[in-house]
């Protein structure tokens, strides 16, 4: 019994995986694109309500804030690490992509949107002339933001320079 050799099972492997390396590095390139298109749209939307911009970049603290921005508690997003608990996560955040979207005067529509494509939601909504208004979700009855503007905390302001101080004589 000859295992392979001379029948080409040498080139079928070589093929495959030269196949499956370059689908592997479309994918990482890819995945890389999506994560810098999403970095820079939810830190525009970021500003626009208030929420430190740098904060869109860190993995698991942008749900976090973004729940926050919502009125909801933003620990939710720290569900998203454990088997079970990430639909009820994933739940959460689509509510406060809902109610965040009622806050900018936004129909059920825009949810859909931010469910399947959450970085176009977050640049259409960043580069809106719609303002952002959170005074909204009270209106509907629901709790106010805690994070951004319209929250108890309040908004983040960026620090300020330190001015020179004067020469003493």
């Amino acid at each position: 019994m000859d295992y392979g050799s001379g029948n080409g099972s040498g080139a079928a492997l070589a093929i495959f995986l030269t196949l499956y390396a370059v689908a592997l590095g479309i994918g990482i390139v890819f995945a890389i694109a999506i994560y810098i298109v999403s970095g820079i749209a939810f830190m525009k939307l970021f500003r626009k309500v208030g929420v430190e911009p740098w904060a869109a970049w860190v993995p698991f603290f942008n749900n976090w804030r973004l729940l926050e921005v919502g009125g909801q508690e933003g620990w939710f997003a720290v569900l998203s690490i454990v088997p079970i608990g990430n639909y009820v996560s994933a739940v959460f955040i689509a509510i406060a992509g809902h109610k965040i979207g009622r806050a900018f005067r936004k129909d059920g529509a825009w949810t859909v949107l931010f469910i399947f494509l959450p970085f176009v939601w977050a640049w259409l909504l960043a580069n809106d002339p719609a303002p952002y208004e959170p005074q909204n979700m009270a209106l509907s009855g629901w709790k106010p933001p805690l994070a951004g503007f319209g929250s108890a905390r309040g908004p983040y302001v960026p620090p300020q320079p330190v001015p020179p101080a004067a020469p003493s004589v």
